[in-house]
């Protein structure tokens, strides 16, 4: 019996995934860094690793045969903890990495943090394991997070995003994951199906939200107060530009020839 192995259960894309695993009766195993915080789900073992600990990633991974990989938390580090935990994966025997990766992801991408999938896509091609890698565009779920005292401020220009639902991309990861060999080499991009400008976005967070656009140098000296690394803000302007530049906007049809619906519209994410 093949073993399946999950990872990110504790957040909002891995638990979505997680917990339709375990409504389809499909046992899984449960990779966290606290395992207090893990799920109770049917069918589901939990054990603990983090991406930075080799040896801790392979006993968790020993007799796993396809692991499904969220990228790590946001840090200096993240593509070197990548690639450990890569490397333990194939260590333990491991024949297949469903990777969750960026829209777009390449090594000249305007979005840094999407030059950092990029990476990790590569080192898990130099493994020889098989792979998928499902490229997600930014979230619907989290245009309400970027209102601040009813403005969305950033230099996106008039550029547009086909940003998609965490619920769409949790479901296509369940579709993959419970007959993962019929997607081996494949890269998926997840949008939503329609590209917005953000003043549409904001318009549809509301008749008290607008979107102010900044320039750069506006944009870096907003965010400056934070005190965040200049990686962390660089990641932060960036998603803007790589609006801005057009890098996010194109649309597919990914969701629907998945998962049998189409992809959720920012309305429906908002009401839900």
């Amino acid at each position: 019996m093949s073993v399946l192995a999950v990872t990110g259960a504790t957040g909002n894309v891995g638990g979505r995934v997680a917990r339709l695993l375990a409504a389809a009766g499909v046992p899984q195993r449960l990779v966290v860094r606290d395992a207090g915080r893990a799920p109770s789900l049917p069918g589901a073992t939990v054990v603990t690793s983090t991406y930075g600990d080799g040896a801790a990633a392979r006993r968790a991974l020993d007799g796993v045969d396809t692991l499904f990989m969220v990228s790590g938390a946001e840090a200096a580090d993240r593509v070197d903890q990548h690639r450990t935990f890569i490397d333990a994966a194939a260590a333990a025997g491991v024949a297949r990495i469903v990777y969750l990766s960026f829209y777009g992801a390449a090594a000249d991408s305007t979005f840094t943090l999407a030059r950092d999938h990029w990476v990790t896509e590569e080192h898990i091609r130099g493994t020889g394991l098989a792979h998928v890698f499902v490229r997600d565009n930014m979230y619907l779920d989290f245009f309400p997070y970027m209102v601040d005292g009813g403005v969305i401020r950033g230099p996106a220009g008039d550029g547009r995003v086909a940003a998609v639902a965490q619920d769409d991309i949790g479901e296509v990861v369940a579709a993959v994951l419970r007959s993962p060999g019929a997607h081996d080499g494949r890269t998926y991009s997840l949008t939503g199906p329609e590209a917005l400008t953000l003043h549409e976005i904001a318009a549809a967070l509301g008749p008290h939200v607008r979107y102010e656009p900044q320039t750069l140098a506006q944009a870096y000296a907003s965010r400056a107060k934070y005190g965040a690394p200049d990686w962390q803000v660089d990641a932060w302007v960036s998603t803007y530009t790589a609006i801005a530049a057009g890098e996010l906007a194109g649309v597919t049809d990914t969701v629907e020839r998945i998962t049998g619906h189409r992809a959720r519209t920012l309305a429906e994410v908002l009401q839900r």
